[in-house]
């Protein structure tokens, strides 16, 4: 489980800076330069995610079961994932869903961490997902009194939100028929 804790911690930290400690990011950022700052902020973040990755799939071979979600919730969750892919593509394929949302990899990884805890009920789920959970609501509410900085996407056209529904879509249908056992070992069609 420390292995887990290690990873959320090294991944949310930088992740958090902004939501924070806005000032102080941009002192290390004209400091260090903006691209070292990146990479410097990616390298820990990847450590991060390699050390959640390894520790959760540790923590699942000795699960903590804190609550046994009813079957119910499962099926709940695959209609409450049904948007999320959709809405992170819509982050880099601006048009009418980005612009209406305002920050939809936000409400993507909100409603995809909720989802995941409704149908997951073992110590290090709650970990995992309650702190992407708690990190985007957080982040989200933090857009009200910063600016965000811009992200890399194509540029905007009438077309992006059709890109971003069918490649959202054919996505959900991939995890749905394998993709998701292929990467993470849980099939969700048995």
């Amino acid at each position: 489980m420390l292995v887990l804790i290690a990873g959320l911690f090294l991944f949310f930290v930088p992740h958090s800076v902004s939501i924070y400690n806005e000032p102080w990011r941009d002192r290390m950022a004209a400091r260090l330069g903006e691209r070292q700052w990146q990479g410097l902020y990616s390298l820990v973040a990847l450590i991060g995610l390699i050390l959640m990755i390894y520790g959760y799939n540790l923590a699942r071979q000795a699960p903590i079961v804190i609550y046994e979600p009813p079957l119910t919730m499962r099926h709940i969750t695959f209609v409450l994932m049904l948007p999320v892919f959709t809405l992170l593509i819509a982050t880099y394929t601006p048009g009418r869903i980005h612009h209406s949302i305002k920050h939809p990899m936000l409400l993507a990884t909100l409603i995809w961490a909720f989802a995941h805890l409704l149908a997951n009920g073992t110590l290090a789920d709650l970990l995992l997902f309650g702190a992407f959970f708690v990190w985007a609501a957080a982040d989200r509410m933090s857009m009200s009194y910063r600016i965000q900085r811009p992200l890399p996407a194509l540029p905007a056209t009438g077309t992006n939100d059709a890109i971003a529904v069918v490649a959202g879509l054919a996505l959900y249908a991939g995890f749905l028929l394998g993709l998701h056992h292929w990467l993470f070992g849980v099939p969700l069609l048995k």
